[in-house]
């Protein structure tokens, strides 16, 4: 087994879209040759990158020779409740306003600088990722994006992002946003999707049919999917971790599956 060590510095990006300074930490294995292709991984909420213990799952990944090199971008999270979410559709308190900012951040000012400090004009696969909320904002990005990106992963993603609240007039084919958003649009991007949920990730149940709400949003959001054409395993991956919770401890153990599935070797 070759050993292999992983590097780590600190990227700030003054976001004219997002108003605000952007901090993002970058890994990148420290033996590689630049000539070489270079994939790419956008991370949701970077700051939980040492909860998630994603620089030792990639050490192992890499000596266990499983991944081709990749740079991650963990991207940290501002003002999450506001900037994950939809692009230009809120839920039904107003929130994921900054939505489509932050994905003009990520497409206009992130992916460019990124590529300048590598001095690589493309990427092999590129991926973008993200947890709960951030693993919704990471689908929209993708989905709405599909000329940049290749992949996308949401570990218990926020599914349930609705436009309109739970009560008589609710319906889950009208008001999941994501939902309605992937059944709209004409045509089939050339994407892959990977998605995890845990059997402990909630309690809530709001059709009655002893199913987590978690676990029901994202089985029908993949057969949504199906119904554009996609399938599984080709098109599609679901991990479903037993006794899995809506916790960084859950979705660190999750990760090195999620990694070997966008950057096998």
């Amino acid at each position: 087994m070759q050993e292999m060590t992983v590097t780590e510095e600190i990227l700030e990006i003054a976001s004219v879209y997002l108003k605000r300074e952007v901090i993002c930490t970058l890994i990148v294995p420290e033996k590689f040759n630049i000539l070489a292709e270079m994939n790419l991984l956008l991370l949701n909420d970077g700051q939980e990158i040492e909860n998630l213990q994603l620089k030792p799952t990639l050490k192992m990944l890499y000596e266990k020779q499983q991944i081709t090199p990749t740079l991650v971008a963990a991207v940290h999270a501002g003002e999450r409740i506001q900037e994950y979410g939809a692009a230009g559709i809120p839920d039904f308190k107003g929130r994921g306003s900054k939505a489509a900012a932050y994905t003009s951040f990520i497409t206009q000012e992130l992916v460019p600088k990124l590529q300048e400090l590598i001095g690589m004009k493309t990427f092999g696969t590129i991926a973008i990722a993200g947890f709960s909320l951030g693993g919704l904002s990471a689908l929209d990005i993708a989905w709405n994006n599909p000329d940049l990106f290749d992949k996308v992963g949401a570990f218990s993603g926020s599914f349930w992002w609705r436009s309109k609240d739970l009560g008589e007039s609710y319906c889950d084919e009208n008001d999941r946003i994501m939902h309605k958003i992937i059944r709209q649009k004409q045509h089939r991007p050339s994407l892959k999707f990977w998605f995890q949920t845990g059997t402990k990730d909630e309690i809530a149940d709001r059709n009655k049919n002893h199913i987590i709400d978690s676990m029901d949003d994202t089985v029908d959001l993949i057969k949504t999917l199906e119904n554009k054409g996609y399938s599984r395993p080709a098109d599609m991956r679901y991990v479903e971790i037993i006794n899995g919770k809506h916790n960084v401890e859950t979705w660190a153990k999750a990760m090195p599956m999620f990694l070997r599935w966008a950057f096998c070797k």
